[in-house]
């Protein structure tokens, strides 16, 4: 059975639950993507028949918002905070490490999907900067050394 397939069930409860809510595009396109960790292409023709809708109009929604994806995500994700505060304690230099330690760019994911980088633009936590946040973690007054090691650890499948 194709993978878009195996989704359908989790798409259609959704959309049965969702779709009578006032706004529904956007608490439908949360859940799925809680569900099932993105939001596979069945997900569009389904929504757009759902809530009468183009499927332009439902894939605009999607690429408009950062924090939608489309493809499954990698094992680890790791926000890099760029704010201001994080800049002005060396995020930019742990950014540039994490380029070259990973070999990706600020918006890649590892071929072997294990880790993928997304810069963030504040996490809260200013007063112990530079931070970031790895698989919903926070870990803070980061140092080059402190990084590289929560990145061995994820790329060699430990607990991060």
């Amino acid at each position: 059975m194709p993978d878009e397939l195996l989704h359908l069930p989790v798409i259609q409860s959704i959309l049965a639950r969702e779709k009578a809510t006032p706004g529904a595009l956007l608490p439908i396109l949360h859940a799925l993507q809680d569900a099932l960790g993105f939001i596979p292409e069945a997900a569009v023709d389904e929504i757009a028949h759902a809530l009468n809708l183009s499927l332009a109009e439902v894939r605009g929604v999607i690429s408009f918002y950062h924090d939608f994806r489309t493809t499954p995500p990698a094992r680890h994700t790791l926000r890099l905070c760029r704010a201001e505060s994080c800049q002005s304690r060396g995020s930019e230099a742990l950014a540039a490490q994490l380029r070259e330690q990973l070999a990706l760019d600020d918006h890649g994911t590892s071929a072997d999907g294990a880790i993928s980088l997304r810069p963030v633009y504040c996490l809260g936590a200013c007063a112990c900067s530079p931070a970031l946040q790895l698989d919903g973690q926070v870990h803070a007054r980061l140092t080059p050394e402190r990084l590289r090691a929560l990145v061995n650890g994820c790329l060699e499948d430990q607990p991060c």
